[in-house]
């Protein structure tokens, strides 16, 4: 179903992915690593899930593993790759091929990482190959007390010796999960390895209408071509927001309604990832303003930060715009950044909020 807030888990499942989907395929069976790439609620994990749903695999959150204490340790990591382990054992059992996976017997602290790698790398050899994939990887830079770099070697070794295990690393913050891997970086455990990349774009303007269209048909619901028009105008072509407004209308049956009550839980969701934002720097949240306010050249923006009370040296502007740009806050187009999502100026527009 088209309309499912929860990432979806079939391929048949996904609109009009079937190209990526190939993409992310060829990829995995071409190369060691493979980065599947996209701003925020594009469907990457809707997509690794389906690809998962039809190939051995274990899929791990890295954003939950950094929620629950704020950094991820060894024993945490090692913890999540038993539970997945445990599920791995009824996966293998729908293949039909069994397996003694050792280290989902064994507490954390008696088995390294290393193990478990090479134990996936064994079951990859019956089944053709294994998939291990992290969703929202650039969190592993909070792995340990080295910045990650422990699992980075790892990744390396994998990538050097395990040829049947597969890493899969998803990112919304594209740039940052580069600098993290570093694989132009010669200071990095990857350096010189080469991986396959896999970017999701955002729906164009035809076929964000044609998703609306597709997911009211599916649930018999008939809305007029105006109505789908203007909600695509509004959310432009994420399909995480797509959905959510389909799922909305659904109940209420009004544009207006709908409309409102899609910005006031999307605003809800931005608001917890601005205030994770905000943590890093105050002045983050005041450029995104500055951007949404039409703030939009650089000069502009140095200027409006000095308005409001927070002068910013100009190799430190650069600096935190750039810095928005990795985690896929904006963009930038022909010197005019932009905010990639069009509904954070929503999230913003209360300033007592944040």
């Amino acid at each position: 179903m088209l309309f499912d807030l929860r990432p979806k888990e079939r391929r048949e499942d996904i609109f009009d992915r079937e190209k990526e989907f190939k993409k992310l395929e060829k990829s995995i069976e071409d190369y060691s690593m493979t980065l599947l790439l996209g701003i925020r609620r594009v469907g990457k994990s809707s997509l690794l899930k389906a690809y998962l749903s039809e190939n051995p695999g274990i899929l791990i959150d890295c954003r939950e593993l950094y929620g629950e204490r704020g950094h991820i340790t060894r024993n945490d990591l090692i913890r999540k790759l038993q539970e997945r382990g445990n599920l791995l054992q009824k996966l293998l059992s729908k293949f039909k091929v069994s397996f003694d996976l050792k280290f989902l017997k064994i507490e954390p602290k008696e088995v390294s990482l290393l193990d478990i790698f090479e134990s996936l790398n064994e079951v990859g050899k019956k089944m053709g190959k294994f998939v291990l994939a992290f969703d929202e990887a650039q969190y592993l830079r909070f792995y340990g007390s080295r910045g990650g770099r422990d699992l980075l070697a790892l990744f390396a070794y994998a990538y050097d010796n395990l040829e049947n295990l597969k890493i899969v690393l998803t990112g919304s913050e594209v740039g940052l999960l580069h600098d993290f891997l570093g694989i132009s970086d010669y200071e990095s455990p990857l350096y010189g390895r080469i991986a396959g990349e896999v970017y999701v774009e955002p729906f164009d303007s035809h076929l964000s209408k044609e998703f609306l269209k597709a997911g009211f048909r599916e649930v018999n619901l008939n809305v007029e071509d105006e109505i789908i028009e203007k909600a695509v105008e509004m959310l432009d072509g994420i399909p995480g927001w797509l959905v959510l407004f389909g799922v909305v209308y659904m109940k209420e049956k009004d544009y207006e309604k709908a409309m409102k009550r899609t910005f006031e839980i999307a605003r809800g969701l931005i608001l917890g990832e601005l205030k994770e934002l905000e943590k890093r720097s105050r002045r983050y949240l005041e450029i995104l303003r500055g951007i949404a306010l039409g703030y939009n050249r650089w000069s502009l923006i140095r200027d409006y930060l000095s308005v409001k009370g927070i002068p910013t040296p100009e190799p430190r502007l650069y600096e935190l715009l750039s810095n928005l740009k990795k985690m896929g806050w904006i963009k930038e187009v022909e010197g005019k950044y932009m905010l990639s999502d069009p509904l954070v100026k929503v999230a913003l527009s209360e300033r007592k909020t944040l």
